[in-house]
């Protein structure tokens, strides 16, 4: 048996701050089952595609905790890249 995994497009629900220039910072993400991810630190932002799941907008590298991921904002709505899973018995 091994583990297989490939990725998805999630939208999620995310609080964010857009100030008076209108630069938005995203402050936490809301999962689907309502789990609060609040956001420690943005690292990066920029204007990217998505490889994995399609999709361009702004990318922003947000640390949760000690983990790193990304998060898109494809205006108006937020993805990230959800990892699946699958046990493949081979």
């Amino acid at each position: 048996m091994r583990n297989i995994s490939y990725r998805k497009k999630r939208y999620v629900e995310v609080t964010s701050h857009t100030d008076e220039d209108g630069v938005v910072r995203p402050l936490s993400i809301t999962w689907y089952d309502g789990r609060v991810f609040p956001i420690d630190k943005i690292l990066d932002a920029r204007q990217a595609a998505s490889l994995k799941v399609g999709g361009t907008g702004m990318r922003y590298l947000v640390r949760i905790g000690r983990i790193e991921t990304l998060l898109w904002y494809e205006n108006p709505r937020w993805f990230v890249e959800e990892i699946i899973r699958s046990d493949v018995f081979v």
